[in-house]
């Protein structure tokens, strides 16, 4: 099957092969997305985050016709479930959010929230986090995000954001290590979290769990690097994958790697209604 149009035509051979099988075979497929800066545009207080006004919409049309749409998220499941305006929303019935990097789940089917208990050192980290910003004389401007299974420490409204993201790695990482946690950069966004969970660890386990035979996975962020190693992964194991980059003049690594570049949120919109268009049509005869 040819790629029709609108759909963005993939420019690698694995990323042509990778939409050519799910155009092939929907019902096998799962389609994958970050929240921020992917669903959800990128602004200053992360709290204030919202679903681009098309994601619903588009997912709506989209997901009866995949096999699996899954959001897979840094955030707490029930915080992207909200922002996100996914529940009770008819034609998202099978919709999972993965939160805290797959440590919660959310089944749209259920409307509950599946979680182990948290890491103790994400509390203790916590805790001494504001001696270590007061250390630093990081609290102008820096905005600290408790996501209950991690801590997030966003610079975006400092007077320098780039300035204090780098002033504060070191020390952040040194926190983390104390208290047997990571740190996990984004966009001037430094997270302590704990280790052993990120996408590609959550991507790769709902696929075996789904079943799929084919995989597109789109983000913006650092954290998404991880997704996208996995889905490399599995097509040098014969899965089929397409990765696309929500893009961002932030953030170039995803972009370098990406089968696809679309223009944000709003792009990823519309790759979304366009493969939702594309399903819909008649198989030719």
């Amino acid at each position: 099957m040819g790629i029709p149009d609108p759909l963005p035509m993939p420019v690698t051979p694995v990323g042509r092969d990778g939409l050519a099988a799910l155009l092939e075979r929907p019902e096998q497929a799962v389609v994958a997305l970050d929240f921020d800066g992917t669903l959800a545009p990128i602004v200053p207080d992360p709290d204030r985050a919202r679903a681009h006004p098309g994601a619903v919409p588009a997912l709506t049309r989209l997901a009866p016709l995949v096999g699996s749409v899954a959001v897979i998220t840094g955030r707490p499941a029930e915080v992207a479930v909200r922002y996100g305006g996914f529940t009770g929303v008819p034609g998202l019935g099978h919709l999972v959010v993965l939160g805290h990097y797959g440590a919660e789940r959310w089944d749209a089917a259920t409307g509950t929230v599946r979680a182990p208990a948290p890491h103790p050192g994400v509390a203790a980290a916590q805790a001494e986090l504001p001696r270590v910003l007061d250390r630093e004389g990081a609290w102008r401007g820096t905005y600290v995000e408790d996501k209950g299974r991690a801590i997030a420490v966003h610079t975006r409204r400092a007077e320098n954001p780039q300035g204090a993201f780098e002033q504060l790695s070191a020390p952040l990482h040194e926190l983390a290590a104390r208290h047997g946690l990571i740190v996990e950069p984004g966009r001037l966004v430094l997270e302590l979290r704990p280790p052993g969970v990120d996408k590609g660890v959550a991507l790769t386990e709902f696929l075996r769990e789904s079943g799929a035979r084919c995989v597109l996975y789109a983000g913006d962020d650092l954290g998404d690097l991880a997704a996208f190693g996995a889905v490399a992964e599995l097509r040098s194991h014969g899965t089929p994958g397409v990765l696309v980059c929500s893009g961002s003049a932030e953030v170039t690594e995803l972009a370098d790697r990406a089968d696809i570049v679309v223009d944000g949120p709003s792009g990823v919109v519309e790759l979304l209604s366009a493969l939702a268009e594309a399903l819909s049509q008649p198989p030719l005869s």
